[in-house]
């Protein structure tokens, strides 16, 4: 013990002097400011905020006054009265006109810019740390041994989940066979006599096709059909169909019975607060266009984001979750929630019909620790029926099943299938992209592994909700994976390809031995990668476009100390030996601290014993599982997407109702608008094949997409057709059907529990610091009256009760408590009446369904698409994401992705078109993964994508000096018919 003791004090000296070193730098004294001076002084002694042991007194983002003036001034001190996060208001964390200038301008650590770029890089890791520690909640029965893990300072949590061994009997039966147990210890699973497994042979080498062996200790973890997760409390989860004494009594009292499925309505918050206005539109018809008239529906435009990255999005979803079997939900079907009475006030259907969500409800089990019991798992549970793992399943295939939608090209099965479309062009880029192809159709063949449904549209692993967009990104990684393999047959055959086999596992297996078969599963791990790179370090940024954020992403992919392997190899190093520390608590905080020195990606990947690293020989054993496996890290609970993060993936409002049609031989032309609705399932296909890629992500690339906020779902989805019989469906009132049948917190509570502070009234989705400037400026006036409106509208869906302070329990008065995820400043519990009087009328703010408050958010940091709320959510799970896959971290090596892999993925292809070499021979890789791409698989786009920087912002637009937002054309792009008219458009708007 005494051992142990002192390895906890010398490891948390470490651990001190890494945050004080952060500390130092986002808190120096180099100022002109004598109030800033001082603040810096007093920040720099009181040193590092500590973790709490309560999730009740965490963080909230909320500084003290001192560090705010330290970080932003004045400004940064004036709005920490407002409930959101502070490092939005530090210097630096805007557009140019956040940043400091003049004498002690700059973006030195010590001066004040560079105090508000690391100022908040602090805040967010305390952020992510506090939620390592609270918020994660497995539904696959580990949960009970993680808690009693974390409160043990001898707990070991790198041991191997029982609950994560794959079955031998089906989990629905319990008695039949497991066809997948059976595969498994066939090609390499072995079965030890206590029961524990581990994968070997074939399974270690590449993605399973049902997830299994990515972590080779736990292979069903990840796996398809394994139970989502939570991230707030199983007690939080809001059910309210269950019984009372289910429910637990914070949230009987914050409720009080107002809620049930239908209440409040969907159809009427879909219809009062989600429809757009299109009463300046011309032929909108819900979204349907006309198809002789002139069309335009009216949206809410973000300025920095394309509508690229809205169908991205969707690209992605499909790999990461799906609630569905095969596109379907249950077959008992439920109402929409419109009723006779109400469809004479609003425009909703009474016959519209959904199936119910696929819920698994079961006595969950309870356990106690100290005086406190907790459930073992949710009440109720749904399954996630893809792979967990960013594995390009939606491609690929995440069973059996699936991948036989992805077909293989019978002329060389490394390939995917593709065929050429129409005749061959004559300009020579043209006819690169044409030989290219595209991918073949669902047809009768395929009968007996799809939905009838998908007939006639692509063939690919998930074909459910096809769209024009899914289809071109379908089509763009099918050639990119093709592209991969006809380079690596271009390699010197008799060349080590690095590729190693457990059976010989010393033996180099040069090019030319390489199996299709292996040239495949090769080809699907680079692919993934470069997916999840995209995502991590161009779509995301984009999406949360300033500096921070910027920072940020590129860490956590590649690490703060790119620039010094040394340096982040040590890190590395460190790291290893905490995942030996048996203070589970402890050790989790300061790894995923440490994590962004050298980055996630390859972490684990070379193994160093030397004091240095310079000419020191890597370790790390091809036939060790450790060193396979060494890389991950799931901070004590088994990974896979929460049901949280999938709420606030719930984009809708990014998609425009009509997408405006482009020619690559009049790029700054709009030829047509195109109903979304028009171009859905197999529809997409024959649209892809007639107009062609490049003519698609050249309007995709152009045009801006949906602002996420109220008032601005697209129209088509609340009409949506769902059968050849004239149904119809309102997907934006499904939304919130889905997320309370999933038992989605409601907004305040989902805040709380992810560590944001509490609102109080409707009131606070109102910006009031728009009032003064408002009276000056058109713009901002029209927003805080588009604000007011949105209170107006919140108010009358949601309505108001009289609080109560206190309530009778057992004969006693109880603070009627509403929550025990956090109390109010002064220590006391936050109580019905969220600081009014008792016996006050308040609004009902409680109730507010989550997509409906994070779309309301007026406040966001600078360039975020999302809200705070979302962010929140996303900044927890995007890095779980990674740490927990090995072929990101350990495994990101050339025995299993062969040399030209490796060098594909950290380069964006091959040699030569996306690396530039000086002289010197000092490589700089272009910064946008998906632009290569591009070049690569749709040469046409070549002049196009030349002004272009991350392919994700408006393809046309300026993108100015540090993280301007404005709408402004490019150099060339002045005569583009969006840009023209804008300025038409605001031309009315301030004549107004």
């Amino acid at each position: 013990m005494i051992c142990q003791a002192v390895e906890r004090a010398r490891s948390h000296k470490i651990f001190s002097w890494w945050l004080f070193l952060f500390t130092l730098a986002s808190g120096g004294c180099a100022s002109l400011d004598p109030g800033e001076l001082t603040s810096c002084v007093k920040y720099t002694w009181r040193f590092q905020r500590p973790i709490p042991d309560d999730p009740a007194l965490r963080f909230l983002g909320k500084v003290r006054e001192e560090t705010a003036r330290c970080r932003g001034g004045e400004d940064a001190v004036a709005l920490r009265r407002l409930p959101w996060v502070d490092w939005q208001n530090y210097w630096a964390t805007g557009d140019a006109t956040s940043r400091s200038y003049g004498p002690a301008g700059g973006i030195g650590h010590l001066l004040p810019n560079g105090r508000g770029i690391d100022g908040a890089l602090l805040d967010l890791t305390y952020q992510r740390l506090e939620m390592i520690k609270f918020n994660l909640f497995d539904n696959s029965g580990t949960y009970e041994k993680y808690m009693r893990l974390l409160g043990d300072p001898a707990g070991v949590f790198h041991d191997p989940y029982d609950e994560m061994r794959v079955p031998e009997k089906t989990p629905l039966s319990g008695t039949a066979a497991n066809p997948e147990y059976a595969r498994l210890t066939a090609h390499g699973l072995t079965v030890h006599a206590d029961g524990t497994q581990e994968c070997h042979g074939e399974l270690i080498r590449f993605r399973d096709r049902n997830g299994y062996c990515n972590d080779v200790f736990n292979p069903l973890m990840g796996s398809t059909n394994q139970p989502l997760a939570r991230n707030v409390q199983f007690e939080a989860a809001t059910f309210l169909d269950l019984d009372d004494q289910k429910i637990s009594r914070e949230t009987r009292n914050r409720h009080d019975h107002r809620l049930s499925l239908y209440k409040p309505n969907p159809q009427l918050i879909s219809r009062k607060l989600f429809t757009r206005d299109q009463s300046t539109s011309e032929n909108c018809h819900e979204g349907r266009g006309s198809a002789t008239e002139p069309s335009t529906c009216h949206y809410e435009k973000a300025t920095w984001f394309n509508v690229l990255a809205a169908f991205w999005i969707q690209f992605m979803t499909h790999d990461w979750f799906s609630h569905l079997d095969e596109g379907r939900n249950s077959s008992t079907m439920m109402g929409m929630g419109c009723t006779e009475e109400l469809a004479k006030t609003i425009h909703c259907r009474p016959g519209d019909q959904t199936g119910q969500a696929l819920v698994h409800t079961e006595d969950p089990g309870t356990f106690r620790i100290g005086d406190k019991e907790h459930l073992k798992k949710a009440h109720k549970t749904t399954l996630n029926r893809v792979t967990a793992w960013w594995d390009a399943s939606q491609i690929y295939g995440y069973d059996e099943t699936s991948t036989l939608r992805a077909k293989k090209d019978p002329a060389d099965a490394a390939r995917l299938l593709m065929r050429q479309v129409g005749e061959q062009p004559q300009e020579s880029r043209k006819q690169e992209g044409w030989k290219q192809g595209y991918l073949p159709v669902l047809d009768q063949s395929d009968r007996g592994h799809m939905n009838p449904a998908w007939e006639g549209q692509e063939a690919t692993a998930f074909p459910d909700n096809w769209s024009i967009g899914l289809s071109f990104f379908h089509n763009l990684f099918a050639r990119e994976h093709n592209k991969f393999v006809e380079v690596f047959h271009q390699q010197d055959p008799e060349k080590d390809s690095g590729l190693r086999r457990p059976e010989h596992p010393d033996a180099p297996v040069p090019y030319k031995d390489v199996t299709p078969r292996e040239l495949f599963e090769i080809a699907r791990l680079v692919v993934s990668a470069e997916i999840a790179k995209i995502h991590t370090i161009e779509w995301t940024t984009q999406l949360l476009y300033d500096e921070p954020l910027d920072k940020g992403m590129n860490a956590q992919w590649s690490g703060l100390f790119e620039s010094f392997p040394a340096v982040a190899s040590a890190m590395s190093n460190s790291m290893k030996d905490l995942k030996k520390s048996g203070d589970v608590a402890e050790a989790n905080l300061k790894y995923s601290a440490y994590a962004a020195g050298p980055g996630i990606f390859g972490l684990g990947n070379a193994i160093h014993s030397c004091w240095h690293v310079f000419f020191c020989p890597d370790k790390w054993n091809f036939t060790d599982l450790n060193d396979i496996n060494g890389g991950t890290h799931h901070f004590g609970s088994p990974f896979n997407f929460p049901e949280e993060f999938i709420s606030v993936y719930r984009l809708h409002p990014m998609l425009p109702d009509l997408l405006e049609y482009r020619d690559m031989s009049q790029p700054d032309r709009i030829v047509q608008t195109m109903p979304v609705v028009d171009s859905f399932r197999k529809k997409a296909t024959g649209v892809m094949e007639h107009t062609g890629l490049a003519n698609w992500a050249l309007s995709m690339g152009r045009q801006r997409l949906g602002a996420l906020t109220l008032m601005n779902h697209p129209q088509f989805l609340q009409n949506l057709p769902i059968d050849a019989n004239g149904g119809r469906i309102d997907v934006a009132a499904l939304d919130i059907i889905r997320d309370r049948e999933r038992g989605i917190p409601r907004f305040n509570e989902f805040r709380r529990q992810y560590g944001l502070r509490t609102l109080t009234s409707f009131d606070d989705f109102i910006d009031h610091s728009l009032e003064e400037s408002a009276k000056h400026d058109p713009a901002k006036q029209r927003e805080l009256d588009r604000q007011r409106d949105m209170v107006a509208r919140l108010r009358e869906v949601y309505g108001s009760h009289v609080c109560h302070k206190f309530k009778l329990v057992d004969g006693k008065q109880e603070p009627n408590r509403i929550t025990d995820a956090q109390v109010n400043e002064d220590g006391t519990p936050i109580d019905d009446c969220l600081g009014a009087a008792d016996g006050a009328t308040i609004d009902n703010i409680e109730d507010l369904d989550t997509i409906v408050g994070w779309l309301a958010e007026p406040v966001r940091p600078h360039g975020f698409a999302i809200s705070e709320t979302q962010f929140q959510v996303f900044i927890l799970n995007a890095s779980r994401r990674l740490f927990s896959d090995r072929f990101f971290t350990s495994s990101f090596r050339p025995e299993f992705y062969s040399h030209l892999g490796v060098e594909w993925v950290m380069n964006n292809g091959p040699a030569g078109r996306c690396v530039e070499r000086s002289w010197l021979l000092f490589e700089k890789v272009d910064p946008s993964p998906l632009k290569c791409i591009l070049r690569r698989t749709i040469p046409e786009l070549e002049q196009e994508l030349e002004h272009v920087v991350n392919a994700f912002d408006p393809w046309a637009r300026d993108r100015g000096r540090y993280y301007d937002l404005r709408w402004k054309a490019r150099e060339g792009a002045a005569s583009d018919d969006a840009f023209v008219e804008a300025t038409n458009t605001s031309a009315r708007e301030n004549r107004k």
